[in-house]
């Protein structure tokens, strides 16, 4: 394995000193969202729910602000409730879900969100876990999904990166797969 330049970061060791175990009083914290402005609702909702397989969770309305809020996430649709405010405060009660936020009128726009990945670089994408990452792929491609990189391309074998209708990039990777890639 090629040694780290001297100016890459922290070794393995201190990496794992850095990080202590976690404050008791955060116990039952959890990652509950991620927000990815949109600008056309349909087309975001068509890939987040029938390209990716996702299910809407709920979908909250602003209009004194002009914009909507879509949760979506990877539940079983029998298990929402219809009551809409126990619906909203079960969406917040689940793990990794994806806000996606329409502010009104951005479907006009010309120029659309930045996806993270041009410069300035920031955030950089999301990561989606398939069984099967050359299974999915072939399904994107059958679906006209846009690639970034496909799973045989480039020194990282198996993994594949697609947009979604505003550019974000999603990772499509398999876990058991990632021990030979990293």
């Amino acid at each position: 394995m090629a040694e780290q330049p001297e100016l890459s970061g922290l070794s393995d060791e201190e990496t794992y000193r850095v990080c202590r175990d976690p404050d008791p009083s955060t116990k039952d914290f959890m990652m509950q969202q991620t927000m990815l402005r949109i600008k056309d609702p349909k087309k975001s909702l068509d890939f987040y729910t029938n390209v990716l397989g996702m299910t809407l969770l709920t979908k909250c309305d602003f209009p004194a602000m002009k914009f909507s809020l879509y949760f979506v996430g990877y539940e079983d649709k029998k298990d929402i409730p219809t009551d809409s405010k126990e619906r909203v405060a079960w969406t917040f009660s689940r793990k990794a879900t994806i806000e996606l936020t329409h502010n009104w009128g951005t479907e006009n726009d010309e120029k659309p969100y930045h996806n993270g990945n041009s410069d300035p670089r920031g955030f950089g994408h999301i990561g989606l876990a398939v069984p099967d990452v050359y299974a999915a792929c072939k399904r994107f491609e059958e679906l006209g999904v846009t690639f970034v990189k496909k799973p045989d391309d480039g020194k990282m074998k198996g993994l594949a990166f697609i947009q979604d209708p505003d550019g974000y990039w999603i990772e499509i990777l398999s876990p058991n797969n990632m021990v030979s890639i990293i």
